[in-house]
């Protein structure tokens, strides 16, 4: 089982951050499963790896995004073109030609299968991305419950060391009002007198 790091991050970390993360955004995968991909290869956890990136590579890629934003959109695109979905009218239109004789053809009986294999790929596709979607909602509602956990860790640390400091103060403060009374005890101890040539000297109580 591998160790999971908690050491601070390096520049080549950070860049292979970035570089997972936007490749993932310009393929139209999820952030989370971009975190996961990185948390791997580094031995770090993905609620590490998303904090990461939000909280600093993040602002350092803004017009990276940007860019890997407009190229998943120009993909799409070009996939839609590609492969367009029939739209429901012409599969109707389709199924009217089909039925309206009695005299069916070959060809007419391909293309209504053709486009039933279309529309089945279309709705199977769809049923696996509902169920990805699902499973990463999942996947973020426990990253969400973990980072409050880490906060609420975090909090009461915070409120220990806190309190440590207000007592170390407060030992130095007693510490210098000790030091400052024993040196008010030791002058009030010493006095000074005139000798016969007129010079003061210390004289000790």
């Amino acid at each position: 089982m591998s160790t999971v790091r908690q050491d601070a991050w390096t520049q080549d970390e950070d860049l292979l951050l970035a570089e997972v993360v936007l490749r993932y955004i310009r393929d139209g995968g999820t952030q989370l499963t971009a975190f996961e991909e990185v948390g791997k290869k580094l031995s770090r956890t993905s609620a590490a790896c998303g904090f990461r990136w939000n909280s600093y590579v993040r602002k350092q890629y803004k017009s990276g995004i940007e860019l890997a934003k407009k190229q998943r959109k120009e993909i799409k695109r070009e996939h839609a073109a590609k492969n367009p979905v029939p739209e429901v009218s012409d599969f109707n239109s389709i199924n009217e030609k089909l039925y309206a004789s009695d005299n069916l053809t070959i060809s007419a009986v391909i293309s209504y299968l053709n486009h039933l294999e279309q529309l089945e790929n279309e709705y199977t596709k769809l049923k696996d991305e509902n169920l990805q979607l699902k499973r990463q909602v999942d996947m973020l509602e426990g990253e969400v419950q973990l980072l409050g956990q880490a906060k609420l860790e975090l909090e009461t640390s915070m409120n220990l060391v806190e309190e440590d400091y207000r007592a170390l103060i407060e030992i130095m403060e007693r510490a210098r009002k000790m030091v400052v009374l024993q040196d008010d005890e030791k002058n009030k101890k010493v006095k000074f007198q005139m000798d016969r040539n007129g010079n003061l000297e210390r004289v000790e109580k």
